[in-house]
């Protein structure tokens, strides 16, 4: 077929993609497109030796050919332009620039192709160089140069040796056996073929081994399936042609049989996936024909090799997997990545989690998947370490919050490890292997050291473990997690986690969590994808890496030592006594502050002697925790002594099991700090056992002399209780309503001038609850606040939940008894008439106080006579405009923080009618529904006139023989231990 020769349109630029041959190179245009055109260009006038094609023998020099063009202009820029056409067999002929060097003329000055003088019938088929390469070419083979050698056998030597291809045919090559022999080490090659963005086939040097290598740990978008084309046209067989004088043959036809498959081939197939082309465009401008380094990682179940490819780049080597994850032209694939070493696996997942955060290509519709976490930002903050909670968990004092702020400690869960858990006695739970050894060797290095805390971010989690959807908004809380930094090293030589200076964003000093993970005592979480994590990830991976490496802690073989430790405060106080001898035989004893349960008295954990026990300073007493002040000791005593190590001398056992006698923390006594700082008073008894008693009444007296906290309103003179005075004592009147009467003379009152009555009410009557919750939508727990509505009038109140029916809620009706906290009534509602509610209402204290009436028992209902007193006193107090005044006469603490009917701290107290001034306390004896209680519960100096005018009426209603006293006398038992359980007898609507 006559060619026609091509029109000259100009000189191009572009850059060398390709070098197919010793006269063919694949040039890319210079353009911004993601996937710029491109030409394929032979050399004018030139013939290369052809090299072999699968199963085939190279031209002598064959290879020397190419690789001289291709090491000289791979990957450069370079100027071409079209010398002429070959329609028939679709190629282009043109001049190619380097510089100011004409590839062809170093190409034939070298002896790498011979010159073809003209090609075809027509006239300008022929490079415009024509009569210099014909020179060079002389020259070239004067001079025994490339393929024009002269030297014997040189042609022969020339041939390269090729094993059989595995490409088509995996029987040629032993893929375990190549593993086996280079797993891990580089292996120099070359990249003949780009399949897709993570599959390339590669000669393997010196060899010429040609396999296919799937890139380890990714997988670029698919190429899809192509039909095959009708004519194929090689450069190789194009140079053929041109070598054999013929440049216009043209390739054979196909047969029918070969159309037919062709046309059943081009049904099938398939368009490549979006982005296919770019990751394949982009793998190739990088490795295609170039110089790489291929690391083995191993090898499928179908005998596929899977290695990393790394290409150059400057002076370094970069990352083929991790250039087109980062780039957003791969996926992170697990099962490959699982064969390749932690870290550089580890780089895989980081980038691409940041291509999705970045939406980069086949991420740009990515819909990131729901998570529980949440990031923290400004939260940066410096303290000391008032307590270890746990491996991963520990409480920092804010240096920047006043001392005894509710907001002074806070908790910080250490970001994105996990410790093992200590467990749950209550629950009998044992702690996990490794749990006390972490919390242990935290604490021995943190208690009371300055830290820097870099909070990052908060999750929330279900009130079991573990991450919740966020329909359990009921059962859940949150969780802050951050990175803790010790400032000071000086404790933790040694340890696998070096002191680091502040970069950047970084505090400065040693950070704890990645020393935890370094001592085996923790593992690392492996987040889900755009899960908030560590700003320090990278970090603890390493330091997990170094500890598996190490069989350091929970990664190695052995057991953790065991210590059995009998905790006396969960025995009886006989058996605590049993141990007090033990105790007794060293003056001093270390010991270990494991928990503050009060001011004076701490739970001590005894090394020497395997025990916990119960401990209370002798001769000191702090506030009740009901009480002014009790918060602010407690909170003193956290940061003087909690978790520390300090010194104890045990002087004797109460009849409860707890132990008496003195504590050190160094050279401090605590009862001192406590009584210096006002936040204690000195007890006489025992005064002959305390060793620094002297010392504690000097420091009480200071306390006194600057009217320190219990003791500012101390007047000289007069002693005081609590920041009440008992001498000159002022009582404390309280207007109230009674809204339930519970029996055995005790009520609860509201108080009427409290104005948190009016804010509470307020915010209950602006409720606009229309629909009952759907089940599942929250499980309420005995003890939660939660909104209930009252069966008499509809209302919604607050209400604790007091008893839940057995398993989870599967009915509208079953059935949850509620104590409503603003009133004291108690009910059974459905869990249709139950609601959440707001956490800052849900904070709020109940309204409704339990009160009991003074100087007086009154009959419980059980007892005869305990029906109608209670019922007289409802007439009294709830079926009457009475307005009424409570006068405290004194506290009962004994219920402690319990919540529920009839429980908690009750007020003793006289109930008078303010108009009459009559008190139901004397009418109550007066009917026979009461008697008098033994007078040396009450202070006689004091309560003396009163006492004698209540025995009055008593003594009025035995004569009568008023009901009680219907039979005569009636024996003075023991007082009750503790309130009777109730049962209502009405009461107020809440």
């Amino acid at each position: 077929m006559a060619s026609t020769a091509a029109a000259s349109s100009g000189w191009l630029r572009g850059k060398v993609k390709a070098v197919t041959s010793g006269d063919c190179l694949v040039i890319m245009g210079s353009t911004r497109a993601e996937i710029p055109p491109e030409k394929t260009i032979t050399l004018s006038s030139l013939m290369a030796p052809r090299l072999a094609r699968r199963g085939g023998v190279d031209e002598p020099f064959a290879w020397e050919s190419r690789e001289f063009l291709r090491k000289l202009c791979i990957g450069k820029e370079v100027t071409f332009r079209v010398d002429y056409t070959v329609p028939s067999i679709g190629r282009e002929f043109g001049s190619v620039f380097l510089g100011d060097k004409n590839l062809a003329l170093l190409v034939v000055a070298e002896g790498w192709a011979k010159v073809r003088e003209q090609g075809g019938n027509q006239k300008g088929e022929a490079s415009p160089y024509l009569s210099e390469l014909l020179r060079l070419e002389e020259q070239a083979k004067t001079q025994g140069l490339g393929r024009w050698s002269k030297e014997p056998g040189a042609s022969e030597a020339a041939i390269r040796d090729l094993p059989p291809s595995a490409i088509g045919d995996p029987s040629n090559l032993d893929a375990m056996a190549l593993l086996a022999a280079n797993k891990g080490k580089p292996m120099q090659g070359i990249v003949e073929q780009v399949r897709d963005g993570s599959t390339v086939r590669v000669y393997l040097l010196p060899e010429f081994q040609f396999v296919q290598v799937f890139v380890a740990g990714i997988q670029s978008p698919s190429m899809g399936r192509r039909a095959p084309v009708e004519t194929v046209a090689e450069p190789e067989a194009a140079s053929t042609n041109e070598a054999n004088g013929d440049a216009s043959a043209e390739p054979r036809p196909l047969t029918t049989a070969q159309r037919l498959a062709a046309s059943s081939a081009s049904s099938n197939e398939v368009a490549p996936d979006p982005f296919g082309r770019e990751a394949k465009h982009f793998t190739e401008t990088r490795v295609l024909h170039r110089d790489v380094r291929i690391v083995l990682e191993g090898v499928d179940k179908f005998s596929n090799l899977i290695g990393s490819v790394y290409y150059p780049d400057g002076d370094s080597a970069k990352d083929l997997a991790l250039e087109l994850v980062e780039h957003g032209l791969a996926k992170f694939v697990e099962w490959s990545a699982n064969m390749m070493e932690e870290d550089a696996k580890r780089t895989l997942k980081t980038a691409e989690l940041k291509a999705k955060k970045d939406r980069l290509r086949i991420w740009t519709n990515y819909i990131p998947p729901v998570t529980n976490s949440k990031a923290i930002h400004d939260q940066n903050f410096t303290g000391k370490v008032v307590e270890v909670v746990s491996g991963d968990c520990v409480i920092v004092a804010d240096d920047a919050v006043p001392f005894g702020s509710p907001l002074a400690e806070r908790r910080v869960n250490l970001s994105s490890i996990r410790s093992p858990k200590l467990g749950n006695p209550r629950r009998d739970e044992k702690p996990a292997p490794y749990a006390r050894e972490a919390r242990e060797f935290l604490r021995t290095r943190l208690i009371g050291r300055q830290v820097n805390v870099s909070m990052e971010y908060s999750r929330k989690v279900g009130t079991v473990d573990g991450p919740v959807p966020t329909t359990a908004a009921a059962d859940s809380r949150v969780m802050d997690f951050g990175s803790v930094f010790l400032v000071s090293s000086s404790k933790v030589d040694g340890d696998d986690a070096a002191p680091a200076p502040a970069t950047g964003n970084q505090p400065a000093g040693t950070n704890i969590g990645e020393l935890v993970i370094a001592r085996g005592f923790g593992t690392v979480i492996r987040h889900r994808d755009f899960e908030e994590r560590s700003n320090y990830y990278d970090s603890l991976l390493a330091a997990e890496s170094r500890a598996i490496a190490g069989k350091k802690g929970i990664h190695s073989a052995r057991d953790p030592p065991v210590m059995h430790i009998t905790d006396l405060m969960t025995t009886s106080a006989k058996k605590a006594k049993d141990f007090l001898p033990f105790l007794q035989r060293s003056r001093r004893l270390p010991a270990v502050v494991d928990y503050v349960l009060s001011g004076h008295r701490f739970k001590l954990l005894i090394p020497k002697e395997t025990c916990s026990i119960a401990f209370a300073l002798s001769g000191v007493r702090c506030p009740g925790r009901d009480e002014p002040y009790s918060q602010e000791a407690i909170a003193l005593m956290r940061r003087k002594i909690l978790q520390r190590d300090v010194e104890v001398e045990v002087e004797t056992c109460d009849r409860t099991g707890t132990f008496l006698g003195s504590l050190w923390e160094g050279k401090t006594n605590m009862a001192v700090a406590l009584l210096e700082a006002g936040l204690a008073k000195l007890s006489s008894f025992g005064a002959d056992r305390i060793p620094d008693f002297h010392l504690l009444t000097r420091a009480e007296q200071s306390a006194k002399s600057q009217k320190l906290k219990i003791w500012e309103n101390y007047v000289e003179g007069q002693e005081v209780a609590n920041g009440s005075t008992a001498g000159n004592r002022k009582q404390e009147v309280l207007e109230v309503e009674v809204t339930e009467v519970l029996g055995g003379g005790k009520f609860y009152v509201q108080a009427t001038k409290d104005q948190k009555v009016s804010s509470i009410q307020q915010k209950l009557a602006s409720l606009n609850i229309q629909e009952a919750p759907l089940i599942g939508s929250f499980n309420p727990k005995k003890g939660d606040i939660v909104l209930a509505q009252f069966s008499a009038d509809n209302s919604w109140n607050r209400a604790m939940i007091v008893n839940t029916p057995r398993g989870p809620v599967e009915s509208p009706t079953d059935s949850f008894e509620v104590f409503y906290i603003d009133y004291g009534n108690q009910e059974v509602v459905p869990y249709s008439r139950l609601q959440t509610i707001e956490p800052s209402m849900a904070s709020a204290p109940g309204l409704a106080q339990l009160c009991s009436l003074a100087f007086i028992k009154v009959p419980s209902l059980e007892d005869d006579y305990g029906q109608e007193a209670a019922e007289y006193l409802s007439d009294w107090t709830l079926n009457s405009s009475k307005k009424l005044k409570a006068m405290i006469e004194d506290r009962d603490n004994s219920g402690g923080k319990l919540k529920g009917q009839g429980t908690g701290t009750v007020l003793i107290v006289t109930l008078v009618d303010v108009e009459t001034e009559s008190s139901i306390n004397a009418a109550m004896l007066q009917e026979g529904l009461a008697r008098l209680e033994k007078r040396n519960r009450w202070d006689k100096r004091e309560r003396q006139t009163t006492l004698d005018q209540l025995e009055e009426f008593q003594e009025k209603a035995k004569k009568e023989r008023l009901n009680i006293w219907c039979y005569g006398h009636v024996e003075s038992d023991d007082e009750d231990s503790g309130p009777p359980v109730a049962k209502k007898t009405g009461g107020r609507r809440p």
